[in-house]
């Protein structure tokens, strides 16, 4: 493995923000979920005067009217406009959409208010506040002192709060703002629903004064046997300090020292590794210990690579059977967050014969990463650069780099991840490829043993546009060639794919990201009759038989597991704010198309697709 140029914990969260701390999942932490209040503010009267400048710039908030302050009137004559404990209550974790009527389309801002005790074990510890995600921009005050802004609806952040927590009485203000925005990541045009709220867990995590921030532990990239990887201390005493790495159950026992940067590197071998794979998912404890602090995961190793046309996972070539996941619980309506909404969707997956997902458009909760490395089911997972992004823009790019790496930085020791998706479907310019070239190469800064992709588009040529090829020039910077494509539901009908030649000169293998078409649960009619399971289930037969003719095919995820939430979809009676192109309906039933899908993963391989194609 080469030397990780940039170390995860170097960079921010978000404007403001702290360090991202590694594993919170396995820290023992005090929990904020549950009811806290809300106002919502859709001219963001909280924030701003009524000449635009913001509260919390001004020389006493608590005098001109922030929210963030949490004022009372303690006199009659007193004017406060506002009063958090009497306002209603919303669930956290969830979004506000799917829980109150009357926010169902709502984007704008929305103000939450937890109050709460905290009295730390110990009086030299650190604690810190951690938020699963908020979609789309936090910001965040603890009584009355502005923590920070964090944008990227998706992926994690934190803050120190050491020397503002008091043992009574706190309280948290989050200021949730889901307003799309051209120059964002993503932008204003999407394909799902802009779930906005405090959509995962909100913790409290008290750690020791000088702590395990970071580390990496994982397989030498084309190793089977070397474990690399690097620990990083946080706290003034990081300097000089011991640091011991175990694996009990591979009879692994390293003692390191830190540098002057609280950091170090290490390299260990083992030939007693059970390797990890979908058939055998073995995951070991790794044990991380200092002198004050110590922290367990649970890892698995594996190596995943590619060799001219094909996919290797632990050297042997391999068939990716997938299917595409949005994060939403459908049967419950709204965001999925908890690992029962994980163990459902994953759970479908299996049944479908998959042994792979592809985790769109944007980071998932790490409910579905930790299962999914119990399980056995590899994963893509994919930064949201989605069509028509604002290649131009600097921040837009220096949001996008934040958002991969935070991503990269909560789930780089799960063995399931084995490809990092820069984007999908973007169109084709010389600002856009930088923008795509920077984000590959700051990827594989940070993690170079899995693979770099990104759903891209093709393009037909020849008489009719009947021979398909691949003229993306991104397509010379990924690791797997993947393309979206729609023959026979928005390019003509399912007996289309009969006509279709593959031209893919590039020699490298190929995952369909995306394919299939939609179906209403339950309404039936002949095979050319839209929105009947007959039409998707007619489709799917005909894809598949045209997909099989690609010789580099080694993966396949079509659109997707379960219909889902779109303000795109309006027709009355079919659609109804919902994608039909589930294989799964809204009440977990089960359209024609689920088993067509089943009975082609039951028996493809890579094996049978070389046949196929000789």
């Amino acid at each position: 493995m080469k030397k990780l140029i940039i170390s995860l914990v170097m960079f921010g969260c978000g404007f403001g923000s702290d360090l991202l701390i590694q594993n919170i999942y396995n820290r023992e932490t005090s929990t904020l979920n549950g009811k806290w209040n809300y106002i919502v503010d859709p001219y963001e009267n909280g924030f701003y005067n009524y000449r635009y400048t913001p509260f919390d710039e001004t020389a006493d908030p608590t005098m001109s009217g922030g929210y963030f302050t949490n004022q009372k009137a303690t006199q009659p004559s007193d004017r406060v406009e506002y009063d958090f404990d009497l306002s209603d209550r919303i669930k956290v974790p969830g979004d506000w959409n799917h829980q109150k009527e009357k926010l169902y389309y709502y984007e704008g801002t929305i103000w939450y208010k937890k109050s709460f005790d905290h009295v730390k074990q110990n009086q030299g510890n650190r604690v810190f506040v951690h938020f699963g995600a908020a979609n789309y921009q936090a910001d965040v005050y603890l009584n009355g002192h502005k923590l920070g802004v964090h944008k990227g609806g998706f992926t994690p952040f934190n803050y120190e709060i050491t020397d503002i927590l008091k043992e009574l009485d706190n309280f948290l203000v989050v200021k949730v703002d889901n307003t799309r925005k051209k120059d964002e990541v993503p932008t204003v045009n999407t394909d799902w629903w802009n779930f906005g709220g405090l959509t995962r867990d909100v913790k409290i995590v008290e750690l020791p004064a000088t702590f395990i921030s970071d580390y990496f532990v994982q397989l030498e990239k084309n190793s089977l046997q070397e474990i690399r990887g690097y620990v990083q201390l946080n706290g003034k005493d990081g300097t000089g300090q011991k640091v011991e790495l175990l694996i009990p159950e591979l009879k692994i026992r390293k003692k390191i020292v830190t540098d002057e940067q609280g950091r170090v590197e290490f390299s260990v071998s083992s030939k007693r590794i059970n390797l990890w794979s979908p058939e055998n998912p073995q995951l070991y404890d790794v044990i991380i210990k200092t002198d004050t602090d110590e922290i367990l995961d649970h890892i698995g190793f594996r190596s995943i690579s590619t060799l001219d046309q094909d996919i290797l996972l632990n050297g042997k070539p391999i068939f990716l059977k997938g299917i595409c996941i949005h994060e939403e619980n459908p049967i419950r309506g709204g965001r999925a967050y908890s690992i029962e909404d994980s163990r459902m969707l994953l759970g479908w997956a299996k049944e479908l014969g998959c042994n792979y997902v592809r985790l769109a458009h944007y980071p998932h909760n790490e409910h579905m990463l930790r299962l999914a490395d119990e399980m056995g089911i590899m994963v893509w997972e994919e930064n949201p650069v989605y069509w028509t992004i604002s290649w131009e823009n600097e921040q837009t790019y220096a949001t996008a780099q934040q958002q991969l790496g935070e991503l990269i930085s909560r789930d780089k020791n799960r063995a399931a991840v084995i490809i990092w998706s820069m984007a999908n479907e973007t169109p084709v310019s010389e600002s856009r490829m930088n923008f795509l070239i920077n984000l590959r190469k700051f990827a594989l800064g940070l993690d170079d043993t899995r693979l770099i992709s990104a759903a891209l588009e093709i393009h037909g040529e020849g008489e009719f546009g009947l021979t398909k090829k691949i003229s993306d020039p991104f397509a010379d910077f990924v690791d797997v060639l993947s393309f979206n494509q729609y023959i026979g539901w928005y390019d003509g009908l399912p007996d289309k794919c009969d006509q279709i030649n593959w031209s893919i000169k590039q020699n490298k293998p190929v995952i369909v990201s995306e394919f299939g078409g939609g179906a209403l649960h339950g309404f039936h009619g002949d095979s050319l009759s839209r929105w009947t399971e007959e039409y998707q289930e007619y489709l799917f037969k005909e894809s598949i038989e045209m997909l099989q003719r690609i010789p580099q095919l080694r993966g396949t995820s079509p659109w997707i597991l379960t219909d889902f939430h779109s303000p795109r979809r309006v027709l009355p009676g079919i659609q109804d704010d919902w994608n039909r192109k589930g294989l799964i309906s809204e009440s977990g039933d089960k359209k024609k198309a689920f088993y067509i899908m089943q009975d082609f993963y039951n028996q493809i391989s890579v094996q049978k697709i070389k046949k196929l194609n000789k």
